[in-house]
């Protein structure tokens, strides 16, 4: 009942939203069935419900969507009512799916737009610029910084293991020092403890009693102990044997006195004398054997090698700045084993009998066996390392001897070459066997060989390419009479036109420029001294440099103010008379010259203006070839092609190669005359020597023999205190003056004139060159030294290559010290402390070569022991001493510090040799009168 009151209620009162619905449904119901009449707008509040702004619709699911859709609403306000009127299906679907695509459309949209948010981040970031570079430097920096901190960390432990190392071997010395001072007491004690066991045995007594009476003792008979067997009897009868033959061993060896100390107060000459006898080496190898410390395998050479290794190691340590020729780490290596095996040795050799054990299993055995096979070892290796630079040495000691004998060889009038042959022959063979011994056969020959054929090549002077003979010579080689000499070169020429007074002048100023040839004097003495002697076109000097320009400046300050005529007849006059002089009187060439060159005709041309230049040199473009010599035809051909410049360039270009004719002329004739030229020499250079001096005192001569001969006699004072004088060593007139040669030659420049004697003025140029070269030579050696002492190399060794570098170089350039110092750096890797160090030496040393003031200390010892081992070699008297110094020379220069030097000393020895026997040859007579007035003036 109530239920159809309710609905009677509600159909006659029917709610809004109900009434709203019925209405909305008759409308759409009418506009469906009404369809020709069209469809009426819906009004605008439910138009606003059911198309609201999809921008400000909020976001939904599918499911909600399709919830709250308009079909949805309708299809549930259907349900809830039971009679909704007519519905449309068509319009239902239709609203449904507009509802869905637009809610489809929102959500494409949405996805659209964030997309493209993605897509322009994304762009965004790859075009950032990456910041990745930063931080990959920071990570290379930080990792060059580790490696550096771990460089610097391993170097210092390094350092630290090093003296970590060093001590502990210093404490292992004085450890075992320690112990065998304790075995050596403790074996005293003991030694002390049995002898006064056995004197307390040997008194033994019974003690005194007063209650019994005195009986006599009855003497117990001792039993004697036999073996069982003879074979027992006989093994303890050889054992006894080879004890007591151990102990003889022991005992020999021992008397010898062999120990460090003794050794070290005795001189290393006897030391070496001492290990050299016989009965040392027969002792010394007898105590190996019964050490087991010889060589078995290699027979008897082989246990004579290891009786000389285990004796070096006496030699080693009482002398080892003899012995080593540098400290470094090689050498104290081999000190410090050398020590260990020693010290093994005196633990074994000093117990007492009992305690020794020289079974092969022996502790004491086997320490000793290790010892000297770990000395052997190092021995063996620092040996090979010094056989080289032996090596070295004693190959430039036989090319030395190669090179005396190829100087004096072709001597045979005064026998000289049979005095040096047996001599150099006999050193040359000791060399050869030792260099065998050092190198093996094969490679040695190879090495002398190489080294004999680059001295010989380097000695051999070249020659002139072509032919040097002058077209103008008519006479052949050989035809020439005796009277032919260096004279004949520069002898007056009778010409028709002499030069009349008011040109003497010009013509002298002329003779001044153009006169290349020395005097005949000095060309003798230069023949003398060297046989291959020749003229030839020296630098010209800064005085002749400024002659040359103050002549040709008066000749053309002369031209341009028209008063050139009297040069132009002195130039004529000069030329034909140097060009008659090589040529024969008579020949047409000679009338030729002497016609057109006449002074007297070109002065008359000049006065009527007919003289010609071009002409004049025309003719002799066309003479000069018929004079020259074959390998002048090019510089003759370009002479007469060149026509530029002005006159006085010609001119000078003329009298050059008028200078060069000369030359050839003067040096076919020096060829040709040589033998008779030195024959004559001395007796030549005596006549001008004496009319050069007029009868005076020669005061220099004087006081340069009296330095000498002090300097000598101080010299013999010194040696007769320190040992007995010999007879080769006593004062004589020629060791005086080789004392005196060297110390005018080997010294620093400059040469002072108040220095050199009269007797040495020819030798003027030449002393000036050996003391440049001896001041050069002191220097690179003082750096080369220098250099191998700080990088811990042997001085022996030759660094040819660096020195010879260094000899190129302009020590006077303010940039000498850097590039010594790259130089050698590009050679020989040094550290940066060894780099500066070196670098302030050379600073010193440069300083002292520029001025000729020696100073630094390394110089002044290179200087005295250069200086020495010259005299030594010029001072001996007889062959067979001069064949020693020589064959010992590369030793003591490379000893010395001067082993890149051996041939140039050996050069400088033989050039000083040579004047001193021309010089000695030429002034005997002065020299004797001299050294007489010394020797009165001393007494």
């Amino acid at each position: 009942m109530s239920g159809d009151s309710d609905r009677s209620e509600l159909e006659n009162n029917p709610p809004s939203s109900i009434r709203a619905s019925t209405s909305e449904d008759q409308d759409i119901t009418m506009s469906s069935d009404s369809e020709v009449a069209g469809m009426q707008p819906l009004p605008p509040h439910v138009a606003a419900r059911f198309y609201r702004p999809t921008a400000t619709r909020r976001k939904s699911s599918a499911a909600s969507s399709r919830r709250n859709s308009l079909s949805s609403l309708h299809s549930n306000r259907s349900n809830l009512s039971c009679h909704g009127g007519p519905q449309s299906t068509h319009i239902a679907q239709h609203l449904r799916r507009a509802s869905i695509i637009e809610s489809r459309k929102a959500r494409l949209a949405d996805k659209a737009a964030h997309a493209e948010k993605v897509r322009l981040r994304a762009a965004m970031a790859k075009a950032a610029p990456r910041a990745s570079t930063h931080s990959e430097e920071r990570a290379l920096a930080a990792k060059q910084a580790r490696e550096k901190y771990l460089a610097q960390v391993a170097a210092n432990c390094a350092e630290e293991v090093k003296r970590a190392k060093k001590v502990a071997e210093d404490m292992k010395e004085r450890k075992a020092a320690e112990h065998l001072k304790l075995k050596v007491d403790m074996e005293d004690r003991l030694a002390e403890a049995e002898r006064r066991r056995l004197v307390y045995q040997q008194n033994l007594r019974r003690a005194r009693t007063t209650s019994l009476p005195v009986v006599e003792e009855k003497k117990v008979p001792t039993q004697l102990w036999k073996p069982a067997t003879e074979e027992t009897a006989a093994r303890l009868i050889q054992k006894a044997w080879r004890n007591r033959q151990r102990r003889h061993v022991i005992r020999d060896f021992l008397d010898l006195g062999l120990t460090v100390e003794q050794l070290q107060s005795t001189s290393f000459e006897d030391v070496g004398v001492l290990l050299s006898q016989e009965n040392v080496l027969t002792n010394t190898a007898r105590v190996l054997k019964l050490c087991g410390l010889q060589d078995g395998e290699g027979g008897g050479l082989g246990e004579r090698t290891a009786v000389r290794t285990f004796l070096s190691a006496f030699l080693i340590l009482s002398h080892p700045a003899q012995v080593l020729s540098k400290n470094g780490e090689q050498e104290q290596d081999l000190i410090t084993k050398a020590k260990d095996l020693l010290i093994s040795f005196g633990l074994l050799v000093s117990r007492s009998p009992r305690q020794r054990s020289f079974s092969p299993l022996s502790a004491q055995l086997a320490d000793l066996s290790e010892a000297f096979t770990t000395f052997q070892t190092a021995f063996a290796a620092w040996k090979d390392k010094d056989s080289s630079v032996l090596v070295q040495t004693m190959l430039a000691q036989f090319v030395e001897l190669d090179a005396i004998w190829q100087t004096v060889k072709g001597d045979r009038a005064g026998e000289v070459a049979e005095d040096y042959r047996e001599g150099i022959q006999q050193n040359q063979t000791l060399l050869l066997v030792r260099l065998k011994r050092l190198a093996g056969p094969e490679k040695v020959m190879k090495m002398v060989k190489e080294a004999i054929r680059a001295s010989r090549k380097a000695r051999i002077k070249k020659k002139p390419a072509g032919d040097a003979k002058p077209r103008a010579v008519a006479a052949a080689p050989g035809t020439l009479p005796d009277s032919v000499a260096v004279p004949t070169v520069q002898g007056s020429v009778s010409t028709q036109g002499r030069p009349t007074s008011n040109r003497t002048l010009q013509a002298n100023e002329l003779r001044k420029v153009t006169n290349p040839i020395p005097e005949n004097r000095m060309v003798i003495h230069e023949l003398a001294i060297n046989r291959e002697y020749r003229i030839d076109v020296t630098p010209q000097t800064e005085l002749r440099n400024r002659i040359n320009r103050a002549v040709f400046d008066s000749i053309k300050s002369d031209l341009e103010v028209g008063l050139g005529d009297r040069w132009v007849v002195a130039m004529a006059e000069n030329i034909r008379e140097r060009l008659l002089r090589l040529l024969t009187p008579g020949k047409p060439l000679h009338v030729l010259i002497s016609e057109a060159l006449d002074p007297v005709v070109i002065e008359n041309q000049l006065k009527i203006g007919s003289f010609s230049y071009e002409k004049f040199f025309s003719f002799m473009n066309t003479i000069l070839p018929k004079l020259c010599a074959p390998v002048r035809d090019v510089e003759i051909r370009a002479l007469a092609e060149d026509t530029s410049g002005d006159l006085i360039g010609r001119l000078e270009k003329l009298l050059h190669i008028i200078d060069l004719l000369s030359l050839d002329y003067a040096n076919f004739i020096l060829q040709q005359s040589a033998p008779e030229l030195i024959r004559r020499a001395p007796e030549y250079e005596q006549h001008c020597f004496e009319q050069s001096i007029k009868d005076t005192t020669l005061p220099k001569t004087f006081r340069w023999w009296s330095r000498a001969r002090a300097k000598a006699d101080s010299e013999f004072a010194r040696r007769v205190a320190d040992t007995t004088p010999q007879p080769s060593s006593r004062v004589t007139p020629d060791k005086i003056y080789m004392q005196g040669l060297v110390d005018l030659a080997i010294a620093p420049p400059p040469l002072l004139d108040i220095d050199l004697p009269e007797t040495l003025e020819l030798d003027r140029e030449r002393i000036t060159r050996i003391r440049t070269d001896t001041i050069r030579t002191i220097t690179i050696s003082a750096i080369l030294l220098t250099a191998k002492n700080l990088l811990k190399r042997d001085v022996r060794s030759q660094w040819k290559s660096e020195a010879q570098r260094l000899w190129d170089l302009d020590f006077g350039d303010s940039t000498a010290a850097s590039t010594i110092v790259a130089l050698l750096e590009s050679s020989h890797a040094m550290p940066p402390s060894t780099k500066s160090q070196l670098a302030g030496t050379i600073e010193r040393v440069l300083v002292d070569a520029r001025s000729g003031q020696i100073t630094h200390a390394v110089m002044k010892v290179l200087l005295l022991k250069l200086k020495a081992h010259v005299f030594s070699r010029l001072a001996a008297s007889s062959a067979e001493e001069r064949v020693r110094a020589a064959s010992t020379a590369s030793q003591v220069l490379a000893s010395g510090g001067l082993p890149e030097f051996v041939g140039r000393v050996g050069a400088v020895v033989d050039e000083l040799a040579k004047v001193a026997e021309v010089d000695r040859g030429s002034h005997g007579k002065w020299y004797d009168e001299v050294a007489a007035r010394v020797a009165e003036g001393a007494s």
